[in-house]
């Protein structure tokens, strides 16, 4: 049985209408808990429950540290196309959008790469838009190839695929997927997705089990939060969890709470989740997983960031840029229009090619940033916090 069937079972409908519910009482009974099941993961998400905000994080912060000591590990995002065939509402990269694109080549990408190397990172997440003429597998498997021998932890965030078109990218080197299920509501899900195979919800869902059986030994997972109930996406997000932690128990699971940010298309929000319910949300899904890391990410503000950190994260991106060739400028010769995957040139002299202060590439971000400090100075303030900041930890010649 897939986690679609177990997913298609859940009553997370009446548990969203318990979280709200939820009496003091019985919020306080949930975060004594020592192995909290859903229906105690319901209560800890409640409005009750963030009345006691402080207690859970206080726990929240022991469990931390005893699973994961003061550690915080650090990881770069590298675009390496904004190239899509999906039309996904909420997306800067959205097929429909008029925006600047390119796809990096081999060398364009280890540009970048050596960038964010000379800045201390060992641990990459490489990104691109779900496009076949211009990200193929070919290309993907391409990519973790050239950069391997450099880089002992390569992570992917691309469009999903079938297991026997994941096992050459693993070979390459490969170890760690990333595939956001974006909104675990149907209704929204198929509203928010008008083309592309993205439409498919169940294809999406299987997705990190599909990655897993072709031998990948990180899976990070997350719902978009601004789309549907935040309450209903953390429950099905902790439902997803829960079912690979028990079917994937080979593989090391990360959860990822991203809201949504600025971007191409003017998409406003849907939802709202305030900050101190995504400081709930992550005191939560830590007194619920023990052992699963916890990723923040640049959408959040310096002070945010800066604050969530003791409440149960263990991974953090930093210095991050969402556009390919957002580093070094790689690619910039490259930059067109396309229109629905037929590139269209930009003239030359035109105002498009005008030069950015911020950005050393013309090319459309994915989002825009809410933290833009340097790499060095997130590591900085990691340590000022009393954590170590983590660049590598971890050798592929472990597993040879």
């Amino acid at each position: 049985m897939s986690f679609v069937a177990e997913f298609n079972s859940l009553p997370l409908a009446a548990l969203v209408k318990k979280s709200v519910a939820t009496t003091p009482a019985a919020a306080r009974e949930a975060v004594v808990k020592s192995n909290p099941t859903l229906a105690d993961f319901a209560a800890l998400i409640s409005p009750a429950a963030g009345e006691l905000l402080e207690t859970m994080g206080r726990k929240a912060h022991t469990m931390t540290q005893q699973r994961f000591g003061k550690t915080i590990r650090l990881f770069a995002p590298l675009y390496v196309s904004n190239e899509c065939i999906n039309n996904c509402s909420y997306c800067g990269f959205s097929r429909d959008n008029p925006i600047l694109r390119v796809t990096l080549s081999l060398d364009e990408m280890q540009r970048e790469a050596d960038e964010l190397k000379s800045q201390g990172f060992r641990n990459l997440l490489i990104v691109a838009g779900e496009h076949p003429k211009f990200v193929s597998n070919n290309y993907l498997r391409d990519c973790v190839a050239k950069l391997h021998p450099q880089w002992p932890s390569l992570s992917l965030e691309v469009g999903p695929m079938e297991t026997e078109e994941y096992r050459p990218i693993v070979a390459a080197g490969a170890d760690g997927l990333v595939v956001y299920q974006e909104t675990y509501d149907r209704a929204v899900y198929d509203k928010m997705h008008t083309a592309g195979p993205k439409k498919n919800f169940d294809w999406r869902l299987e997705t990190p089990e599909r990655a897993y059986d072709a031998g990948f030994r990180r899976l990070g997972l997350g719902a978009l939060y601004g789309l549907a109930d935040w309450r209903y996406e953390a429950l099905s997000l902790a439902a997803h969890a829960d079912y690979l932690l028990r079917h994937c128990w080979k593989a090391q699971i990360t959860i990822s709470l991203p809201r949504l940010r600025p971007c191409a298309g003017e998409f406003e929000p849907l939802t709202h989740i305030s900050d101190r319910e995504l400081a709930q949300l992550i005191c939560a899904f830590r007194l619920m997983f023990p052992d699963v890391g916890i990723v923040l990410s640049t959408r959040e503000t310096p002070k945010l960031r800066d604050g969530l950190i003791p409440l149960g994260i263990t991974m953090m991106s930093a210095g991050a840029r969402t556009e390919p060739g957002g580093y070094t400028g790689a690619g910039k010769e490259k930059i067109h229009h396309t229109e629905r995957g037929v590139i269209k040139e930009i003239a030359s002299g035109s105002s498009e090619w005008a030069a950015n202060e911020k950005r050393p590439t013309n090319a459309t971000g994915q989002f825009d940033i809410g933290d833009e400090r340097t790499p060095q100075e997130v590591a900085e303030l990691i340590r000022k916090l009393g954590y170590e900041p983590v660049w590598k930890d971890w050798d592929a010649a472990l597993t040879m």
